[in-house]
């Protein structure tokens, strides 16, 4: 992993761009105004210090980067790089400061600030931007997708379900790997999925939460069938399939999870759960989860709670909705977004049922349909030290587009009005700045624990 080369092409030339008196630059990332959210929920910058950014840089690295930028057409800025290895052993002269992972904050907050601390590495702020921004948009908009999720989750429970406490955090489910765009994708999104829930099928996701922030087990699953399991059997042993399933999953408090559509859902329902094997699920002692996985993702997981609540009762809890048999829930795993899940708690609730009766499982929707512009988030150069050691505000302020227009001086954030603001540091006085140095000259001065960062989330609420 070659740092110099982490980059994009148009970088390579900006070392010769800056004023000749320039000492230092500042930079920050925010999520500007404008996009699908107002908050942000800021996540994911520690996996990129530890992975990447720690990294020493080589004298072989920059041979093999000077072979392949010059080969390119542009130029190779071998002086400076060289310096970095030879004054720095290797390491990359930045102060990075940045808001605790798990804040959550008005969008148009700076999240990251980034400075140089060896006047001869000016350039090199603005030349991590393309890794660095890319290190925190993509992780904190998927935290922010599954927080927006679990806030329209816990408000359908607050109105239905007596004691939402143990429930809330099992029902959003990531079912992202397998439409992600590679492993390390995975990786970030199902540990960003899991500052807000606890419910995921995406194992990397376990992996990155253990390997960055020290949580020993960050999600839960349970056995669950899937298509090829069942229709192996052929459409004549249906019911043997899903029998299997109990039989050797089921038991006292256990959990198990069956797809149900691959032929006939609502035969399925109605006829195999429903009365061949009516008994079996009811004795085993856990609860059976029924999976609809076709048809109107509005209207078909509605319809399923309705069949097994006629099928095998219900009860009403104090608030006045129904709660299914214990013995028996529904997950929805097709055509998930947080628009349909709102519908489908709607819908439910208007039919007098519980949303603790149903679970979500949600893939594209939460590691693959985002970009960067789902909450705009842009990195811009803020400052500018000379060489007296005066510190200048930069900004870009197009008149053509003023919601691009960018923060002049380097920034501070404070709490006002129990919510962060930004402010020039230079205005900050005697009040507290909530940015804190994570990051300085190869070592990590922060290390956030997934425990810490989940209650800071949880609060932010």
């Amino acid at each position: 992993m070659n740092m110099i080369l982490n980059t994009d092409s148009y970088k390579y030339s900006h070392f010769a761009q800056y004023p000749p008196e320039t000492a230092a630059i500042s930079a920050y990332i925010e999520s500007r105004p404008g996009g699908r959210h107002d908050h942000v929920l800021f996540f994911g910058l520690q996996m990129f210090l530890k992975e990447y950014l720690t990294r020493r840089i080589s004298m072989q690295d920059v041979d093999d980067a000077d072979e392949l930028v010059t080969a390119h057409g542009l130029p190779f800025n071998r002086e400076g790089w060289e310096l970095l290895v030879n004054r720095h052993g290797g390491s990359f002269p930045l102060l990075i400061e940045a808001l605790p992972e798990g804040s959550i904050a008005p969008v148009g907050t700076p999240l990251v600030q980034i400075r140089n601390t060896d006047p001869d590495f000016f350039w090199l702020p603005t030349f991590i931007e393309t890794a660095l921004l890319r290190a925190v948009w993509y992780p904190a908009t998927v935290a922010t997708v599954s927080h927006y999720v679990r806030r329209i989750i816990t408000t359908a429970l607050e109105r239905s379900c007596d004691d939402y406490g143990d429930v809330l955090p099992f029902r959003l489910h990531d079912f992202g790997a397998r439409g992600a765009t590679s492993l390390e994708q995975a990786g970030i999104g199902g540990v960003a999925h899991l500052v807000s829930f606890m419910g995921t099928d995406t194992v990397s996701g376990l992996v990155y939460a253990r390997r960055y922030y020290g949580e020993e087990m960050a999600g839960f699953s349970i056995p669950a069938a899937e298509h090829s399991t069942m229709t192996a059997w052929g459409e004549e042993r249906e019911a043997e399939a899903y029998g299997n399933m109990i039989e050797a999953f089921g038991g006292e408090g256990k959990m198990v999870a069956v797809v149900s559509d691959s032929y006939d859902l609502y035969r399925a329902v109605s006829e195999i759960w429903g009365k061949e094997l009516r008994s079996k699920v009811e004795q085993m002692g856990g609860t059976l989860v029924v999976r609809p996985d076709s048809g109107d993702p509005q209207v078909v997981p509605v319809d399923t709670v309705d069949m097994l609540g006629s099928i095998f009762g219900h009860s009403v809890n104090n608030k006045g909705y129904k709660v299914l048999n214990p013995a028996v829930r529904v997950i929805q795993g097709d055509g998930v977004t947080p628009e349909t899940i709102r519908i489908i708690l709607d819908r439910l609730m208007e039919r007098g049922w519980s949303a603790e009766n149903i679970a979500f499982g949600m893939g594209a929707g939460l590691l693959q349909k985002v970009n960067r512009d789902t909450l705009r988030f842009a990195m811009k150069a803020n400052a500018r030290q000379d060489t007296s050691g005066k510190w200048t505000g930069i900004h870009k302020d197009p008149k053509t587009d003023p919601g691009k227009a960018s923060k002049p001086f380097r920034q501070a954030v404070i709490c006002e009005n129990g919510d962060f603001a930004a402010v020039p540091l230079k205005d900050l006085g005697d009040r507290e700045n909530l940015m804190q140095p994570v990051w300085e000259d190869g070592q990590l001065l922060k290390d956030w624990k997934f425990s810490e960062i989940r209650e800071r989330a949880a609060k932010g609420a």
